[in-house]
């Protein structure tokens, strides 16, 4: 018999499909096939990765240090699970198939909304199996036969169990609201959906008229949503403007009567400490609206246009507006200076549209009890996230929390259960479901009884509020249980010159390519290599091929 001799180089394509293929033949990724006796359970969810597009770099490095934790475990002898998915994504996946439509010269309302559905269902089969894929040649140890999508049969009867269950407990309400408003994606938007810019501004300091004689002086860094005025206000601790409160001024170009009012909201060091009031373009506004009765006069309509009760701005952009807005001031010398100002503009996470603030009819949920119940499962330390200082972004956001607007007037996603409803939830409404919603829940199932709650979590510290949160109140609410023990914040990958990468914004690097190049253990050696501690990681290659001459090291130490 002739001794089996070993390459002098190692090389992967001639290796890791052929082992990944023996892996996945002994069936020891399910663990209900793993050898002797597990009567101790361990269990993974993968953050299931949006179907937007293929996976980038973060998503290897995110797979690499849960695969590393789940082999260990199974070779501790536990019945380790790690049970794979992908994420219908809403609003994103929607975005994609929209710019893919317009391509073709065509517009979701060219299709309808059953057409454009299919055309979406199609997006989803072609990218689903191309993420599972690629994770596959990651080798990746997840238990493929569990594999879940968000909008599953059995995921939807889920998602609806709870969104009921929410609204038998009067938690789910239909309500008017000043909401975050995208007239490119017409739907409104929670806070977390947004991404607010630092941009330098202008602060345009404008004279209100009084109606008896003289005027008064607000600052505002939006001119245009000033047609939308229904009152002044000023604090009532400030002893400039007291004999002022009650009295009336006359809005300019509008050349309406609004009143002078004191709410305990106004910053009296902001301007001059007087501030316009536009109920129906600002969530602030909106509330001081509700404590005094004022007029909502909505300015600015779904499209991004002014309305007619902007009067001689009708049919304009919001900038358009402002410019002829100035233009008229100016001409009746009613600016009296302007600063330069550096403020937070929001735009929308998905298409990168400015955000307009307007009153609309939205579903939302009642946070209140929930957001103090994920706050205890980390106070006591009953869940841990690590590394620890990311609990202040946790809290930050629960204790300050507001009603979720859960609905959104998209066409791709799970439309809200109620008759004749048309709006679809949040995407992250169904996210938040998915350690025991995977698991078979509302049924009480085998899977659900052995494998939840989960141990660990791995995931980026952008969506500690959109997911980690939620998934922890929902777990608590509907498990009476929480969803994971630890989560663990792995470092955001980002381009060589520090740009964030994203599917969507096309920064993504293909970690299949290095595979190809390099093989998967060089890749995922090279990625876990750059892991020093910080919450950045500036990708280079150079650390994949470092992987490799590891590998090759590995390699030849076995030959002798």
């Amino acid at each position: 018999m002739k001794n089996f001799e070993l390459n002098k180089i190692y090389d992967p394509k001639q290796v890791e499909d052929k082992i990944y293929r023996l892996w996945q033949e002994s069936g020891y990724f399910n663990p209900d096939n793993l050898p002797g006796k597990r009567n101790q359970s361990f269990t993974i969810v993968l953050p299931p990765p949006n179907i937007t597009g293929e996976l980038h770099m973060g998503h290897a490095l995110n797979a690499a240090c849960q695969d590393i934790v789940v082999r260990k475990k199974r070779m501790q002898g536990f019945k380790a699970l790690w049970l794979p998915g992908t994420d219908h994504a809403g609003i994103a996946t929607q975005n994609v198939v929209e710019k893919e439509l317009r391509k073709e010269g065509k517009t979701r309302f060219d299709l309808g909304r059953e057409k454009f559905t299919e055309r979406v269902w199609v997006w989803r089969e072609k990218y689903g199996n191309i993420i599972l894929e690629q994770l596959k040649k990651l080798g990746a140890s997840c238990d493929w036969s569990r594999t879940r999508f968000t909008m599953d049969e059995d995921y939807v009867k889920a998602v609806e169990a709870a969104f009921l269950y929410y609204y038998k407990k009067g938690w789910i309400y239909r309500g008017e609201r000043v909401v975050n408003w995208c007239p490119r994606c017409s739907t409104g938007l929670c806070d977390l959906e947004l991404e607010n810019k630092e941009e330098k501004g202008k602060l345009w300091f404008i004279k209100y008229p009084l109606k008896t004689k003289g005027f008064i002086v607000v600052a505002t860094t939006r001119p245009e949503t000033m047609l939308g005025d229904t009152a002044v206000a000023v604090s009532p601790k400030d002893k400039r403007y007291k004999k002022l409160i009650g009295e009336k001024v006359i809005l300019p170009i509008q050349n309406k009567e609004i009143p002078i009012i004191a709410d305990l909201a106004i910053d009296q060091k902001f301007g001059t400490g007087c501030v316009k009031v536009t109920p129906a373009h600002d969530l602030t506004d909106w509330e001081i609206k509700e404590r005094h009765k004022l007029e909502v006069l909505k300015i600015i309509n779904e499209r991004g246009r002014m309305t007619k009760e902007s009067n001689i701005c009708e049919g304009l952009t919001p900038s358009q507006c402002r410019e002829k807005v100035l233009e008229e001031l100016q001409k009746n010398n009613l600016i009296e200076k302007v600063e330069d100002y550096v403020h937070s503009v929001p735009y929308c996470d998905r298409c990168h549209s400015l955000i307009e603030p307007i009153p609309s009819k939205q579903w939302f949920m009642k946070m209140d009890e929930l957001a103090k119940s994920a706050i205890t499962a980390v106070k006591k330390g009953e869940i841990k996230l690590s590394p620890k200082n990311f609990e202040k972004i946790y809290f930050n956001w629960l204790k300050n929390i507001k009603d979720w607007c859960i609905s959104r007037q998209l066409w791709w996603g799970h439309k809200i259960p109620i008759e004749g409803e048309t709006d679809v939830l949040d995407t992250w409404f169904s996210s938040a479901l998915w350690p025991f919603a995977t698991l078979g829940w509302p049924e009480q199932t085998k899977n659900l009884k052995t494998f939840y709650p989960t141990n660990v979590l791995f995931t980026g510290r952008d969506i500690i509020n959109l997911w980690v949160g939620r998934m922890v109140f929902s777990g608590r609410e509907f498990m009476k249980n929480n969803p994971f023990q630890t989560v663990f914040i792995n470092p955001t990958v980002l381009t060589k010159d520090g740009k964030r990468m994203s599917k969507s914004l096309g920064t993504g690097i293909n970690p299949i390519g290095l595979c190809e190049k390099y093989g998967a253990d060089a890749t995922r050696i090279g990625i876990i290599w750059q892991v020093l501690g910080g919450q950045d990681i500036h990708f280079s290659e150079d650390s994949i091929a470092m992987g490799r001459k590891f590998c090759n090291k590995l390699w030849n130490a076995s030959r002798f």
